[in-house]
Protein backbone atom coordinates (compact mmCIF):
# COMPACT_ATOMS: atom_id res chain seq x y z
CA UNK A 1 0.00 0.00 0.00
CA UNK A 2 1.29 3.32 -1.09
CA UNK A 3 0.18 6.51 1.24
CA UNK A 4 1.38 10.07 -0.27
CA UNK A 5 1.41 13.03 2.04
CA UNK A 6 1.73 15.63 0.25
CA UNK A 7 3.32 18.68 2.22
CA UNK A 8 2.62 22.49 1.33
CA UNK A 9 4.53 25.15 3.11
CA UNK A 10 3.27 29.10 3.10
CA UNK A 11 4.09 32.66 4.20
CA UNK A 12 1.43 35.29 3.37
CA UNK A 13 0.50 33.29 0.33
CA UNK A 14 -3.31 32.84 0.10
CA UNK A 15 -3.77 33.06 -3.55
CA UNK A 16 -0.58 30.71 -4.21
CA UNK A 17 -1.90 28.20 -1.61
CA UNK A 18 -5.54 27.76 -2.64
CA UNK A 19 -4.04 26.98 -6.47
CA UNK A 20 -2.16 23.73 -4.98
CA UNK A 21 -4.97 22.97 -2.69
CA UNK A 22 -7.39 22.86 -5.91
CA UNK A 23 -4.58 20.97 -7.81
CA UNK A 24 -4.40 18.02 -4.70
CA UNK A 25 -8.30 18.00 -4.60
CA UNK A 26 -9.01 17.18 -8.91
CA UNK A 27 -6.47 14.12 -8.35
CA UNK A 28 -8.03 11.31 -9.70
CA UNK A 29 -6.76 9.65 -7.07
CA UNK A 30 -6.41 11.56 -4.01
CA UNK A 31 -3.74 11.88 -1.46
CA UNK A 32 -3.37 9.70 1.85
CA UNK A 33 -3.42 13.51 3.47
CA UNK A 34 -2.16 17.04 2.07
CA UNK A 35 -0.45 19.29 5.58
CA UNK A 36 0.03 22.88 5.28
CA UNK A 37 2.22 24.46 7.29
CA UNK A 38 2.02 27.93 7.42
CA UNK A 39 4.30 30.30 9.16
CA UNK A 40 2.57 33.44 8.25
CA UNK A 41 2.51 36.68 9.63
CA UNK A 42 -0.87 37.50 8.68
CA UNK A 43 -4.53 35.60 9.67
CA UNK A 44 -5.76 34.95 6.12
CA UNK A 45 -4.60 31.32 5.48
CA UNK A 46 -5.43 30.49 8.98
CA UNK A 47 -9.00 32.44 8.31
CA UNK A 48 -9.66 30.81 5.01
CA UNK A 49 -8.70 26.86 6.18
CA UNK A 50 -11.30 27.39 8.85
CA UNK A 51 -13.91 29.16 7.50
CA UNK A 52 -13.70 27.21 3.95
CA UNK A 53 -14.54 23.43 3.98
CA UNK A 54 -11.87 21.41 3.38
CA UNK A 55 -11.70 17.91 2.89
CA UNK A 56 -10.84 15.14 5.14
CA UNK A 57 -7.56 14.46 4.43
CA UNK A 58 -6.26 18.23 4.96
CA UNK A 59 -5.11 18.99 7.69
CA UNK A 60 -2.50 22.27 8.88
CA UNK A 61 -1.02 24.03 11.32
CA UNK A 62 -0.70 27.93 11.73
CA UNK A 63 2.47 28.90 13.81
CA UNK A 64 5.72 30.68 13.19
CA UNK A 65 8.92 29.10 11.75
CA UNK A 66 12.45 29.19 10.97
CA UNK A 67 12.40 29.05 7.61
CA UNK A 68 11.83 26.94 4.53
CA UNK A 69 13.85 23.81 5.58
CA UNK A 70 12.16 24.37 9.54
CA UNK A 71 8.92 24.42 7.84
CA UNK A 72 9.69 21.19 5.88
CA UNK A 73 10.44 19.47 8.96
CA UNK A 74 7.43 20.13 10.23
CA UNK A 75 5.36 18.85 7.64
CA UNK A 76 7.49 15.42 7.76
CA UNK A 77 7.29 14.85 11.33
CA UNK A 78 3.18 15.36 11.12
CA UNK A 79 3.09 13.12 8.38
CA UNK A 80 2.30 9.98 8.32
CA UNK A 81 2.19 8.37 4.78
CA UNK A 82 5.05 6.37 3.71
CA UNK A 83 6.25 8.81 1.20
CA UNK A 84 6.47 12.17 1.12
CA UNK A 85 6.12 15.51 -1.69
CA UNK A 86 6.95 18.61 -1.47
CA UNK A 87 4.43 20.83 -3.34
CA UNK A 88 4.87 24.23 -1.97
CA UNK A 89 2.75 27.10 -2.16
CA UNK A 90 1.94 28.41 -5.64
CA UNK A 91 3.30 24.65 -7.19
CA UNK A 92 0.82 22.42 -8.57
CA UNK A 93 0.18 18.62 -9.67
CA UNK A 94 0.30 19.11 -13.91
CA UNK A 95 -2.62 16.96 -14.38
CA UNK A 96 -5.26 15.36 -12.04
CA UNK A 97 -3.45 11.77 -12.93
CA UNK A 98 -0.12 13.01 -10.77
CA UNK A 99 -0.28 11.10 -7.47
CA UNK A 100 -2.06 8.12 -9.57
CA UNK A 101 1.03 7.95 -11.87
CA UNK A 102 3.33 8.23 -8.69
CA UNK A 103 1.81 4.95 -6.79
CA UNK A 104 1.42 2.87 -9.43
CA UNK A 105 5.26 3.19 -10.11
CA UNK A 106 6.17 2.73 -6.07
CA UNK A 107 3.55 -0.10 -6.18
CA UNK A 108 5.09 -1.10 -9.52
CA UNK A 109 8.69 -0.74 -8.03
CA UNK A 110 8.83 -1.86 -4.91
CA UNK A 111 12.85 -1.51 -4.08
CA UNK A 112 12.73 2.12 -4.97
CA UNK A 113 13.42 4.33 -2.02
CA UNK A 114 12.34 7.72 -4.12
CA UNK A 115 11.49 9.05 -7.90
CA UNK A 116 10.99 11.97 -10.02
CA UNK A 117 9.75 12.57 -13.03
CA UNK A 118 9.75 16.02 -15.70
CA UNK A 119 8.52 19.20 -14.58
CA UNK A 120 7.42 22.27 -16.03
CA UNK A 121 7.83 25.71 -15.29
CA UNK A 122 7.77 29.46 -16.69
CA UNK A 123 11.25 30.06 -18.19
CA UNK A 124 11.73 33.63 -20.17
CA UNK A 125 8.43 34.07 -21.84
CA UNK A 126 7.26 30.50 -22.24
CA UNK A 127 6.25 27.59 -20.11
CA UNK A 128 8.55 24.79 -21.11
CA UNK A 129 9.26 21.09 -19.53
CA UNK A 130 12.55 20.20 -17.98
CA UNK A 131 13.66 17.47 -16.20
CA UNK A 132 15.87 14.12 -16.91
CA UNK A 133 17.61 11.13 -14.85
CA UNK A 134 19.15 11.91 -12.02
CA UNK A 135 23.04 11.02 -12.38
CA UNK A 136 24.95 10.97 -8.99
CA UNK A 137 28.23 11.70 -10.73
CA UNK A 138 26.74 15.30 -12.10
CA UNK A 139 25.57 16.37 -8.25
CA UNK A 140 28.38 19.29 -8.96
CA UNK A 141 25.82 20.80 -11.48
CA UNK A 142 23.57 21.35 -8.49
CA UNK A 143 19.60 20.50 -9.07
CA UNK A 144 19.42 21.35 -12.65
CA UNK A 145 17.71 18.10 -13.47
CA UNK A 146 15.66 17.41 -10.65
CA UNK A 147 13.54 19.87 -8.71
CA UNK A 148 12.09 18.79 -5.14
CA UNK A 149 8.94 19.40 -6.21
CA UNK A 150 9.09 16.69 -8.73
CA UNK A 151 10.66 14.35 -5.63
CA UNK A 152 8.39 11.55 -3.97
CA UNK A 153 10.39 10.07 -1.21
CA UNK A 154 10.22 7.00 1.22
CA UNK A 155 9.58 8.80 4.75
CA UNK A 156 12.17 6.51 6.10
CA UNK A 157 15.19 8.03 4.18
CA UNK A 158 14.63 11.24 6.24
CA UNK A 159 14.85 8.80 9.44
CA UNK A 160 17.67 7.36 7.54
CA UNK A 161 19.71 10.36 6.30
CA UNK A 162 18.03 13.00 8.35
CA UNK A 163 15.61 15.81 7.90
CA UNK A 164 16.43 18.92 5.86
CA UNK A 165 19.30 21.32 7.27
CA UNK A 166 17.88 24.00 8.71
CA UNK A 167 21.15 26.46 8.56
CA UNK A 168 20.40 26.11 5.11
CA UNK A 169 18.84 28.90 3.29
CA UNK A 170 18.18 27.85 0.09
CA UNK A 171 20.53 24.73 -0.72
CA UNK A 172 18.41 22.51 1.63
CA UNK A 173 16.57 20.23 -1.17
CA UNK A 174 20.00 19.87 -2.82
CA UNK A 175 21.88 19.28 0.60
CA UNK A 176 19.32 16.09 0.84
CA UNK A 177 19.89 14.78 -2.58
CA UNK A 178 23.29 14.97 -2.24
CA UNK A 179 22.70 12.14 1.09
CA UNK A 180 20.22 10.02 -0.68
CA UNK A 181 21.92 9.97 -3.82
CA UNK A 182 23.24 6.24 -3.72
CA UNK A 183 19.57 5.02 -3.43
CA UNK A 184 17.56 3.26 -5.62
CA UNK A 185 15.37 5.65 -7.40
CA UNK A 186 13.25 5.65 -10.51
CA UNK A 187 12.38 8.59 -13.19
CA UNK A 188 9.68 8.76 -14.66
CA UNK A 189 8.98 10.79 -18.36
CA UNK A 190 5.42 12.07 -17.09
CA UNK A 191 5.26 15.62 -16.51
CA UNK A 192 4.09 15.64 -12.48
CA UNK A 193 4.30 19.47 -11.24
CA UNK A 194 4.03 22.82 -12.59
Amino acid sequence: MTAISVITICFNNLQEMITTCNSVDIQAELPFEHIIIDGSTKPDIKNYLQQNHQPAYRNWISENDNGIADAFNKGINKSKGDIVVMLNAGDSFYNEYAIGTVTKLFNENPAIKWLHGKYQLHRGNQMVIIGKPFEKGKLYRGMRSVCHQSMFVKKELHQQYGMYDVSEKIGMDYDFLCRIANEKFLFTDKVLVN
